[in-house]
């Protein structure tokens, strides 16, 4: 399997948001193993992390792709997730400083530009990958998506672009290798295109107010307007570096192929969910049958919590201190049931979030300076729960380290149920040593 990466360096890029058409100034940041894209919003009293993900992914956006951690937003990412997925940056920290990304040139190659200029750094952790095994299509009208089994070891994109009777667009057809063929110079110069009376009801909606035609591809009926393609088919190029962009969120690096016909980011966010929910189910099954990294016997000996208040029944996986996954079988037999609720029994919320520290303990204890510390919980944010967990689910629970040092922590938790998100939140430690408690 081939290595994650992240850039080597700090990056910056400014420019006007596409659609606010506000200053913004972007700057992007190395990040460890196994983070993920990571959005912060810098301009808020207090930065709020958005993860690049598909529970982050916002309902249906015009022309883009949003992403949300309650009513805190940042928009238009579906070019920076497309330079990062096509240059291969598996880990990066993006601050911004308002809710939109810069539209720049109106393609994801200034974003390219600036990783070339940061560098890549390969780091000691695989690569996520998800090698698509079972056919799935999503399709709107006359438009369809559908991720198949490939050949081989990389992604191939076909892109059927029919824009019919619009002679200056007509019919566009694209392959495209991810992973293998040239992206920054295929894909990532591709422009954003319109219509003329899209770009006239564009601006009517008050978006855009800087843009004129010569900043983006505008199609009159002969031809684009005041401007010049960098490419015959620019228009199916763009499409493609969406779609990329698009199925960044997944986390994973895809194998198989992707085959599209006029597909827009509508299609694309909904074949991205079906595919997130195949990766979960697949991971799920997986660890039941994963010989666990800790038992419960080694569980015992970490964590002084017993009964009825110890939250893991074994961790199935453990990337060294950077990220764990962890089990607690939710049984009737559970003391709290007898009084939540009496006839509707429901696991309480705080319990979930006390699995979750459990978990995240585990984690940070296995750095050998927090040999012979326990983690103290002394706050949490942006806790939610999801769906309710009751007797008989099993709660697969993920904590991924964001930052340890030698007295604190900080990890980002999730739990599932057979695939489906039940809760989240960020949990923040103090470690203190065991005579002390």
């Amino acid at each position: 399997m081939s290595r994650q990466k992240t850039i080597q360096k700090p990056v910056e890029i400014s420019g006007l948001g596409l659609f606010t058409s506000k200053p913004v100034q972007v700057r992007m940041l190395p990040a460890q193993a196994n983070t993920g894209i990571i959005f912060v919003r810098t301009d808020l009293p207090q930065p709020i992390r958005i993860s690049a993900s598909i529970p982050a992914l916002a309902g249906p956006q015009d022309r883009r792709t949003s992403l949300r951690d309650g009513q805190i937003s940042v928009e238009t990412t579906e070019h920076v997730l497309s330079a990062m997925a096509g240059m291969g940056v598996d880990n990066v920290i993006i601050e911004v400083n308002s809710a939109e990304l810069p539209g720049t040139d109106c393609s994801p190659k200034p974003f390219v530009d600036a990783i070339l200029q940061a560098g890549l750094e390969e780091q000691d952790a695989d690569r996520k990958e998800f090698v698509i095994e079972t056919p799935t299509a999503v399709s709107e009208g006359n438009a369809m998506l559908a991720a198949l089994p490939g050949e081989g070891d990389y992604l191939d994109i076909l892109y059927d672009l029919d824009y019919g009777p619009v002679k200056s667009i007509g019919r566009q057809v694209l392959g495209f290798r991810l992973d293998a063929d040239d992206y920054a110079a295929q894909i990532a110069p591709a422009r954003t295109f319109l219509l003329e009376h899209e770009a006239r009801a564009f601006q009517a909606k008050g978006w855009g107010t800087h843009l004129q035609a010569s900043d983006l591809l505008v199609m009159g009926e002969h031809g684009p307007v005041e401007n010049t393609p960098r490419f015959e088919d620019e228009q199916v190029r763009h499409k493609v570096a969406d779609l990329i962009g698009d199925l960044a969120l997944l986390g994973r690096s895809l194998r198989g192929r992707i085959v599209a016909y006029k597909s827009g980011h509508n299609l694309n966010h909904q074949l991205a969910r079906k595919l997130a929910e195949q990766v979960v189910a697949r991971e799920r099954a997986r660890s039941l049958t994963r010989q666990p990294q800790l038992d419960i016997r080694q569980i015992m000996l970490l964590l002084p919590h017993r009964y009825p208040f110890l939250m893991i029944d074994r961790v199935i996986e453990l990337q060294d201190d950077k990220r764990a996954v962890g089990i607690k079988n939710v049984s009737i037999n559970e003391p709290f049931f007898q009084g939540h609720y009496p006839g509707e029994p429901i696991m309480p919320g705080v319990l979930i979030l006390e699995a979750m520290a459990q978990l995240s303990g585990l984690l940070l204890s296995q750095r050998l300076e927090h040999t012979g510390k326990v983690a103290f919980l002394v706050s949490l944010d942006k806790a939610k729960n999801r769906r309710p967990v009751r007797p008989g689910d099993q709660l697969v629970i993920e904590s991924v380290a964001l930052h340890v040092r030698s007295r604190t922590g900080h990890c980002q938790c999730h739990a599932y149920v057979g695939g489906e998100l039940a809760a989240e939140a960020e949990l923040k430690f103090m470690l203190v040593d065991k005579e002390t408690i």
